[in-house]
C-alpha cells in the first residue's frame, strides 16, 4: 500500500525514507563538491573560457549551482538525521517533503548550472526556468516538515505527547510496580 497523507507511512517505510536521504544526500554532496573542485581548478589554471569577462555569468551561475547543491545535500542529510531521532515530524506528509527535497536538488542547482551552459548577452540559458521550480520545491519540504514541528503529538503513540524515554522512567515504573 502507498503512503498517503492519510494513510502514514509506518516504520520500515521510515528506515526507507532516511535511508534514501541519507544516500542521496551523500551522494549528491560528493557531485557538487566535484563541481567545486573543477570551478577551482579553472579558476587556479587561469582557463579563459571561464575566466574571460564575457563568461561573468557563466562563473555567476556555476557557483551558485555548487553552493546551493552543496547546502541542499546537506538538508538532505540533515533530514534524515531529523526523522531517525523524531520520526513523527511530517510523518502523515512524508512522502511529499520528501519527493519535494529530492527535486528541489536537483532542479534548483541543476537550473542554475544549466543557465551557465548557454549564455546570450550576458543572459542565463533557458536552464535557469528550472530554478524558480526548485525554489517552490524546496519551499513545500520546508513547510511541511516545519508545519509538523509545531505539532508535540506522535501519531506513532495513540496521539499521547511523545516524550523520549531516557530509561529512568522505565526504571521508576519498575520499582512502582514492586
Amino acid at each position: 500500500m502507498t503512503p498517503t497523507p492519510s494513510n502514514p507511512p509506518s516504520d520500515r517505510d521510515l528506515s526507507n525514507y532516511v535511508g534514501r536521504h541519507l544516500r542521496f544526500g551523500w551522494c549528491s554532496l560528493l557531485c557538487f563538491l566535484s563541481l567545486g573542485i573543477v570551478l577551482e581548478t579553472l579558476h587556479g589554471f587561469k582557463i579563459m573560457w571561464y575566466l574571460n569577462v564575457d563568461n561573468q555569468t557563466r562563473q555567476l551561475m556555476w557557483r551558485l549551482a555548487h553552493a546551493h547543491g552543496t547546502l541542499l545535500s546537506l538538508v538532505n542529510v540533515a533530514i534524515a538525521a531529523t526523522w531517525s531521532v523524531a520520526p513523527w515530524l511530517a510523518a502523515r506528509w512524508r512522502p511529499v517533503a520528501s519527493a519535494c527535497l529530492i527535486a528541489a536538488t536537483i532542479l534548483l542547482p541543476g537550473g542554475f548550472f544549466l543557465g551557465g551552459l548557454d549564455i546570450h548577452a550576458g543572459d542565463p540559458g533557458l536552464g535557469i526556468l528550472l530554478v524558480p521550480v526548485g525554489a517552490l520545491a524546496l519551499f513545500c519540504a520546508v513547510l511541511l516538515i516545519a508545519w509538523q514541528t509545531f505539532s508535540p503529538r506522535d501519531p506513532a503513540h495513540g496521539g499521547k505527547e511523545h516524550r523520549p524515554d531516557d530509561g529512568q522512567a522505565r526504571a521508576k515504573k519498575r520499582i512502582n510496580r514492586r
